[in-house]
């Protein structure tokens, strides 16, 4: 392993892990914990993205091959491709994270309309369902954007 491929491992590891605590001590000194995951989640976003970067960097240096120098497309292709690979990366994981809070708004008010009015079951489970298709368009979308690499 060289050093670098270490560093690309522990700097995400190292801003997670320093997250977590720094989340854990505002949250036990009365912080609130929605500020809390908000920030963790931020984190782990810049952290994965920092990583991408520093990979993308790194491979397209030694990648070029030969019928290629010359004209520069190889660095042009690396360069979009490794943004596609971000852009996928992105577009799924916001898409979960912004289903997730769809459905948590969505699910216990559905519950509730269900145990007052058994007949509001089918409208409720309409709301809780598209906001699960946030994600599955964002899934969708990522596909699509890999299929294109």
């Amino acid at each position: 392993m060289n050093p670098f491929t270490i560093i690309l491992i522990a700097i995400p590891a190292a801003t997670v892990a320093l997250s977590s605590y720094l989340c854990r001590r505002f949250v036990r000194r009365g912080g609130s914990t929605k500020r809390a995951t908000f920030a963790h989640m931020a984190a782990a976003l810049l952290a994965g993205i920092l990583v991408c970067s520093l990979a993308l960097a790194v491979s397209a240096e030694g990648d070029v091959p030969a019928s290629a120098e010359a004209t520069g497309a190889a660095e042009q292709s690396g360069f979009a491709a490794g943004m596609a690979y971000i852009a996928a990366a992105l577009v799924t994981g916001l898409s979960g994270i912004g289903g997730g809070i769809a459905v948590a708004a969505g699910a216990p008010a559905a519950i509730g309309a269900t145990s007052e009015d058994p007949k509001a079951f089918g409208k409720a489970l309409i709301f809780v369902a598209l906001g699960e298709g946030i994600a599955l368009y964002g899934l969708l979308v990522s596909i699509l954007i890999l299929s294109k690499v």
